[in-house]
């Protein structure tokens, strides 16, 4: 009878316990995203938006997700496709509307390492901030963020990812955000032919190498012979770029047709200066600079060898070369296109971690 007792008893306490369970919240253990910097500085993750596997993979898909813009037939992805490192081949991308923007679309990789705000001009602060922009803008998605949260929200697949990657969230225009930039902040660049050449796993053809010492070498206006092109002094470090905005004596002053920086500061020695982009995987962005009027890496180089024109706010190491250029021989100027394809990161252009999941 009292091991009856006990056993009922112990069946009893199973049961509770059990029932307890099933009314217990789930909560998801959100896994950590591994994030393969090797040969940069450690990134400049936000706090508040650690990267895990399930937030990085509900933002890619939001990434290629065309509910996002007005009539669902663009997303993200569409001017900023992967083949391009993530940038636009159009001059202009094109909106829902097939108006075009106003400036090239800028391309998406090391962002974790970006500090000085975002887009050409800088208007948004977070990256989260930008990747909301676009959907708001009428020459872009022309949605409402409203409208975006809604369709998105009864979509029984989002409602699950979103439930996995944000478990304390709501479906809202933040936690899309969140996605977002968690996904741009996993998309790397550190494998081109540049990085395997520092891990002495490759070695540059000689025409790559005297483009190399062109590159990094400063202008000498002295001695041609020992001058280079001076080009770290605003491409430099691990990203190739130096997180600040400048005017690089594309026009004239008389010739402004798009003041830049100066918008959002209202500094007026911030006209004509945008973001100096990095010029990793150069070879695969074009057309390049804010208004993408150069369609090759060669009118580019040829812009800073003799067409740079000088301008109140025009760089001061730009000035110095503002009448008589850099003076590259062609040979040169071919040696400095050879390295800047050095910079090419492949992986990059076909990994399927940031691919199209929809496809």
């Amino acid at each position: 009878m009292k091991r009856s007792r006990l056993l009922l008893l112990f069946i009893f306490v199973i049961m509770f316990q059990s029932c307890s369970k099933e009314n217990e919240p789930y909560t998801p253990v959100l896994k950590p995203y591994n994030l393969d910097f090797r040969g940069l500085p450690n990134p400049e993750i936000p706090s508040d938006n650690h990267l895990t596997v399930q937030g990085v993979e509900l933002g890619r898909k939001l990434f290629y997700e065309k509910l996002l813009s007005k009539d669902n037939t663009i997303s993200c992805a569409s001017c900023h496709e992967q083949k391009n490192a993530f940038s636009d081949e159009r001059q202009f991308s094109l909106g829902v509307k097939k108006l075009p923007g106003k400036r090239q679309a800028m391309a998406i990789f090391n962002m974790a390492w970006n500090k000085n705000a975002f887009f050409w001009d800088g208007r948004a602060h977070l990256l989260r901030d930008q990747a909301l922009m676009p959907i708001e803008d009428e020459l872009e998605m022309d949605e409402t963020l409203e409208n975006v949260v809604k369709k998105i929200a009864i979509k029984p697949m989002y409602q699950e990812l979103f439930k996995v990657a944000f478990p304390d969230k709501e479906i809202s225009s933040l936690t899309i955000s969140l996605a977002l930039e968690q996904f741009m902040n996993a998309i790397v660049s550190n494998n081109s032919k540049y990085d395997r050449f520092l891990r002495n796993e490759v070695a540059f053809t000689a025409s790559e190498e005297r483009g190399r010492i062109l590159f990094f070498k400063g202008f000498d206006p002295v001695n041609k012979a020992e001058s280079g092109a001076n080009c770290a002094q605003c491409h430099n470090g691990a990203n190739f770029e130096n997180n600040q905005y400048m005017n690089n004596g594309l026009d004239l002053a008389s010739n402004f047709k798009d003041i830049g920086r100066e918008k959002v500061t209202s500094n007026y020695y911030d006209r004509a200066k945008f973001k100096v982009p990095s010029l990793r995987n150069i070879e695969v962005t074009a057309p390049y600079m804010h208004d993408g009027r150069f369609k090759t890496l060669e009118e580019v180089v040829e812009h800073y060898n003799s067409k740079v024109v000088n301008s109140f706010s025009l760089n001061p190491t730009l000035a110095s070369i503002s009448r008589k250029g850099l003076q590259l021989s062609q040979q040169q100027k071919d040696d400095l296109v050879a390295f800047l394809k050095t910079l090419t990161d492949k992986d990059l252009l076909t990994n399927t971690q940031f691919s199209n999941p929809f496809e």
